[in-house]
């Protein structure tokens, strides 16, 4: 397929995966299971689409460039578990999927790939398992330390919802056009327990501490606590008067906290 692919758009991010090597690893790593319905989001010529039919249950496959209509619809005629969506993922209706999806497998455009998991964890909670190919530096921020400079509002949120899976560093060799940063797939699994009630709030209260991270946390949680677009959080939440969002303090006795258990002290979860 790749001697007829079309040639790279940067309006749509387009970095394409065309090393057999790669592929194979990180369908293996994204463990894929008989019974899964995968959602794919930038199929372009079915690569890594093809790898995931052999796995899953069905495949959801959508792919917002109409210039891989032909190769996809292609697929689509020899494999019936496959079922194609062209259009932006972001603006689709992804709860309405029936039956809905279970896993997230993809190669994301790094211009959309926070935005789609933010939504997807708020959106579909039937998304247990995520494998995703990201910006290694976006990859970093999900799974950041307390304390770190990667350390962000996605790492909070992220991390209050999943826990961390094997990863893979992927060099930008093995991608057409190669972009110019080093990738990484990464793994993360829905917790059983999770703030699923209080996840809108929730991301406003992250997000504003955030936002003005170099703030007092007692001033920016604050505004948002009296301000009616969160939950009402203790001022301070019980933290040094100069503590700052991105400086979580440490519990007495504990090195390291964990970076779940670190800012959700803020907000009364722990």
């Amino acid at each position: 397929m790749s001697h007829s692919r079309p040639p790279a758009l940067k309006r749509y991010g387009q970095n394409h995966l065309v090393d057999t090597g790669t592929l194979q690893a990180i369908v293996a790593l994204a463990a894929v299971r008989p019974d899964d319905v995968v959602l794919e989001v930038g199929a372009a010529d079915g690569a890594l689409t093809r790898r995931l039919l052999d796995r899953a249950a069905l495949v959801y496959a959508f792919e917002i460039d109409r210039r891989f209509t032909t190769a996809l619809e292609g697929l689509a005629a020899e494999r019936e578990n496959l079922r194609l969506h062209f259009g932006d993922a972001l603006r689709e209706p992804l709860d309405r999927l029936d039956p809905p999806p279970t896993a997230l497998v993809a190669n994301l455009a790094y211009n959309i790939a926070i935005p789609l998991i933010m939504t997807m964890l708020g959106d579909l909670p039937t998304v247990r398992r995520y494998a995703v190919m990201l910006q290694k530096e976006l990859a970093d921020r999900l799974f950041a330390a307390p304390r770190t400079k990667p350390y962000s509002a996605v790492s909070v949120l992220v991390q209050l919802a999943c826990e961390a899976g094997p990863r893979r560093v992927v060099p930008r060799t093995v991608f057409v056009p190669p972009p110019r940063v080093d990738s990484a797939f990464v793994t993360f699994a829905r917790r059983d327990e999770w703030p699923a009630d209080h996840w809108p709030a929730l991301k406003v209260l992250v997000r504003t501490a955030f936002g003005q991270r170099r703030k007092l946390l007692l001033n920016s949680l604050s505004g948002a606590a009296h301000g009616g677009g969160a939950p009402r959080a203790r001022a301070g939440g019980g933290r040094a008067p100069r503590a700052r969002a991105h400086n979580p303090p440490a519990r007495p006795g504990v090195r390291n906290p964990p970076p779940r258990a670190a800012f959700a002290d803020e907000i009364g979860w722990l």
